[in-house]
């Protein structure tokens, strides 16, 4: 009977090796070997069981003790190293000859044990979705429920915490609510995309606030004090005479959330109105203001 090289099988020089490198070897030489990236190769099914005999053998102290007395009898004084070999076994029989004849059973391992290690553990996909909130709820925060539709079509209600000041695109993970790992590995992750919609009273800029401050024609041309209403409270806004469309008052302080305890800016952009419908006196005194008005915005 030829005597089985394990851990040249594994792919290491000799035994002088640690458990953590038994362990990483087995974990290549699997991956490399397994009947699902070698469809059909009958060579590479084989070779796959030696991997997990050898491993079986290694990986358990006892057994690695018995083994490596015949290994340095067989390879390690001789210094020298046989090609290879497959192990003779029975059709679908686990393990080889050589394998039963010297180890048996090894303790503390069982049949389910061992069909469990012909196949690696692979964790399960991540699943990702957009979940649309408004800037207010990005603000002060929330708890919401989404409905998702699962891989076997059914509908799966998830309750997700979504931090005050959470950022656009940011992601909340949901561990182990992604896809079904295989072979005993662990379920992916669901990963929901925060996507914050936008605001007809605020546009969101990094961690500052824009917002339009609308002024009648007698108000930017005498000043005026107005409040001004803010993502959480009002704030008052003196805005000097003179002022045009376009310019713009900011407010420190009073903007998002920056997620350090502080905020950015408000940002007020003016905007000035003209009354669509005048009373008769309002066009007398819009009149009288043209004819002694010498304010001409066309001059150069």
């Amino acid at each position: 009977m030829i005597f089985k090289d394990y851990y040249k099988i594994l792919g290491l020089e000799d035994n002088k090796v640690t458990m953590e490198v038994i362990k990483q070897s087995y974990r290549e030489q699997a991956k490399k070997y397994h009947p699902d990236v070698n469809v059909g190769n009958i060579a590479s099914e084989e070779r796959f069981k030696d991997i997990n005999e050898a491993y079986q053998v290694l990986s358990n102290g006892v057994s690695k003790r018995k083994y490596d007395r015949m290994w340095n009898t067989h390879i390690g004084n001789k210094r020298k190293r046989q090609e290879y070999q497959e192990s003779k076994r029975g059709k679908d029989a686990v393990f080889s000859d050589f394998f039963n004849m010297f180890f048996g059973n090894i303790k503390g391992e069982d049949k389910e044990e061992t069909k469990d290690r012909k196949k690696p553990q692979i964790k399960g996909e991540n699943i990702e979705t957009e979940v649309p909130i408004s800037i207010v709820e990005a603000f002060y925060g929330m708890n919401k429920k989404i409905s998702l539709r699962t891989i076997d079509a059914k509908m799966k209600t998830f309750d997700i915490k979504v931090p005050a000041g959470i950022r656009d695109g940011e992601k909340i993970r949901l561990i182990g609510q992604g896809k079904a790992g295989q072979n005993g590995g662990k379920n992916g992750d669901l990963f929901i995309r925060i996507k914050i919609e936008k605001n007809s009273k605020f546009e969101l800029m990094g961690y500052d606030l824009y917002t339009s401050l609308y002024l009648t024609p007698w108000e930017a041309a005498l000043g005026v004090r107005v409040n001004l209403e803010g993502i959480d409270d009002t704030v008052s806004v003196y805005v000097p005479a003179g002022i045009e469309s376009g310019e713009k008052l900011r407010i420190p302080g009073k903007g998002y959330k920056d997620g350090k305890g502080g905020r950015g800016d408000l940002t007020a952009i003016v905007k000035i109105v003209v009354p669509k419908k005048l009373t008769e006196q309002e066009k007398e005194l819009y009149e009288k203001m043209k004819e002694i008005s010498k304010f001409n915005p066309r001059a150069k």
